[in-house]
């Protein structure tokens, strides 16, 4: 009896270190490979409770209840920014660094571009040497081409190429055509995430501006960021998101933009702009990813007019090693007015900023389409690291 109490026992505690070992596994999977902190002892991850670290110099170890190793993490030290919360609607105003080609056309039963190699979402930024900085640029280069070969220099996701183009003579429109669309510059409305008082810098939308028709992202040549007021917002519904319509203000200019990232877009502002933008009391710590928790937190977004309201949401989930960096969280609005407003998540919310216990911690990006209640954030601190570069 005592011989099978013993095995039994044994068997059990074997089960029970099984357990624990999958279990620091399944943390280990779900911890990020470095964080920043103020400090190495300030490497306490909010939504583990259960894990405690062991510091050295620039690294954490992590372990489950302080006995079960799960993993090392590489500690970068630095001082969190107090930052002025944004949820101040702007327009956007960008021209391309270059022009970009957003579709496709025959000319007389052929199309040049093709035939070039062009391809939709490529950026054209030389025509024979000489600048193209909008579309009639391109299309003047052409018309006088008289069909002679066009070399073209072209970006294609970083990557620059020369093509040759041979132009078309269109009898109907009695000109030459290169058999493409492009555009030059784009506008739209985001919202403003933060402003870094210290620099002049601002950050907005948490996602990049992308081309309608193409989905790339915009490389700036130049672009201005415009005081907005909303004047409408467009519900959103299962299966039709909801949309801000608003007017820019031609009168001032917040500032100029700089720079467009896949997580947000970023400019600085005029002296006018700081002292209008940031007086006021919404200066937070920033939230470094591990300070973050499911649960109750609210953002600051403008839905009419031009001034920010609180409204409640819920966090529901945390990807610390999200590929797309604008998909960090996903959040759940829980503010029945904001819901009877717009239906929850609009376009045009993009870039609002999430407090939680007093920190900013990031900003909503997207809308789940199945359902506008719900959408992604991206974390603070990705957007700081790139406004910082």
């Amino acid at each position: 009896m005592k011989k099978i109490l013993t095995k039994t026992l044994a068997v059990v505690m074997s089960a029970v270190l099984v357990g624990l070992f999958g279990t620091a596994e399944y943390y280990s999977q779900r911890l990020p490979q470095s964080v920043i902190a103020e400090t190495a002892e300030d490497v306490k991850f909010a939504l583990y409770p259960e894990l405690s670290a062991e510091y050295s110099a620039d690294c954490a170890s992590m372990s489950l209840f302080g006995a079960i190793p799960v993993k090392n993490i590489n500690v970068k030290q630095e001082e969190s920014p107090i930052l002025v919360a944004g949820g101040n609607p702007f327009g956007i105003k960008l021209l391309m660094d270059g022009v970009m080609v957003t579709g496709m056309s025959d000319v007389e039963s052929v199309c040049p571009a093709e035939n070039a190699g062009i391809e939709k979402g490529d950026i054209i930024t030389f025509a024979d040497d000489i600048p193209v900085t909008s579309n009639a640029d391109l299309q003047r280069i052409i018309s006088n081409s008289n069909g002679d070969a066009i070399e073209l220099s072209v970006n294609r996701d970083g990557e620059t190429f020369t093509a040759e183009l041979v132009p078309a003579y269109s009898k109907k429109e009695k000109a030459w055509k290169g058999g493409m669309w492009v555009r030059d510059s784009i506008a739209g409305i985001g919202t403003m995430t933060f402003i870094d008082k210290s620099t002049g810098q601002f950050a907005g939308l948490g996602h990049p501006v992308c081309d309608t028709d193409t989905g790339e992202l915009i490389p700036i040549q130049s672009g201005e960021a415009v005081p907005v007021v909303i004047t409408e917002a467009r519900r959103g519904e299962t299966g039709i998101p909801g949309e801000l319509h608003g007017q820019f203000t031609r009168q001032s200019v917040y500032g100029t933009l700089i720079s467009n990232t896949n997580s947000g877009i970023f400019g600085v502002l005029t002296e006018n702009s700081m002292e209008n933008l940031c007086n006021n009391p919404n200066e937070y710590k920033m939230g470094y990813r591990q300070d973050i928790t499911t649960g109750e937190a609210y953002i600051l977004a403008t839905v009419s007019g031009d001034e920010p309201q609180k409204y409640s949401v819920e966090i529901e989930q945390i990807d610390y090693n999200s590929k797309d960096t604008t998909k960090n969280m996903i959040i759940r609005i829980t503010d029945e007015e904001l819901i009877n407003a717009t239906g929850g998540i609009v376009q045009g919310m993009s870039g609002s900023p999430i407090i939680q216990d007093n920190k900013l911690i990031g900003a909503v990006t997207h809308v789940f389409v199945a359902d506008p209640t719900r959408g992604y954030a991206v974390f603070a601190e990705t957007m700081f690291e790139n406004i910082s570069q």
